[in-house]
């Protein structure tokens, strides 16, 4: 899978060189590629942005160096590219998200900032035939300064379930929201030492017995969901 990010802000996604993604990278199971947007700036002051049609607060990413940046990142894919805008406006970002964006050939991530981009972007880009079209998309009920952080979320919650990232392909099977008998949060989990500050591991957990086990972790999950998250009960 290939992944083209476009920010104002490139540093910030230097974590993507790190942990399960950037294994993934080094493995060649993953292309990520970061691009700055004021380089496709026109005057001397690499301006992105401009005040609102309309007029209210804040100012509005233009969408010259968008379309510029987006039309040289097509030239380079052999497949047809998924445009991503992170918004609070868009659609809720979730596991099921995540498994359907981890079968596509190529994302395109566009950071926004400020009040957002123009929104012409958006509208030309979905009615493109050589792009998959566009999702905009949210990744929680808040407002952030950019669309990094949310893009760090999502291609981590992605990469993870292409196939070999994970050393163990069970454990994406068995996360939270991931259930095969439906949505839950998974259960408590614990290791060595069997005693700590007085707290001991479940009997059941030491007992060896691969059904108990089971059935001890499924009441589990199904509790912690019913009491944090009853919406998904």
């Amino acid at each position: 899978m290939r992944i083209d990010i476009v920010s104002i802000f490139p540093d910030y996604l230097a974590a993507l060189g790190l942990s399960l993604v950037g294994k993934a990278r080094d493995a060649g199971l993953l292309d990520v590629r970061v691009h700055d947007l004021r380089k496709y700036a026109t005057d001397k002051h690499r301006t992105v942005d401009d005040t609102p049609y309309g007029g209210g607060p804040g100012m509005v990413m233009m969408p010259e160096p968008w379309g510029a940046v987006l039309d040289d990142i097509r030239k380079t894919s052999t497949a047809a590219p998924l445009l991503i805008i992170p918004t609070p406006s868009g659609n809720r970002f979730d596991q099921p998200m995540a498994v359907e964006l981890s079968s596509a050939d190529h994302l395109v991530i566009a950071c926004g900032r400020y009040e957002g981009i123009d929104a012409r972007i958006a509208e030309h880009y979905a009615a493109r035939e050589d792009w998959a079209g566009v999702r905009e998309v949210s990744i929680g009920d808040y407002v952030l300064a950019g669309g990094e952080a949310a893009a760090l979320v999502m291609v981590e919650a992605v990469a993870r379930l292409i196939p070999g990232v994970l050393g163990n392909a069970e454990s994406a099977a068995d996360d939270s929201f991931s259930k095969v008998d439906g949505p839950a949060l998974e259960g408590p989990v614990f290791t060595k030492p069997p005693t700590w500050r007085d707290l001991d591991v479940p009997d059941v957990l030491l007992s060896g017995d691969h059904g108990r086990i089971a059935a001890w972790r499924k009441e589990q999950a199904q509790r912690r969901t019913h009491e944090r998250r009853p919406d998904l009960s």
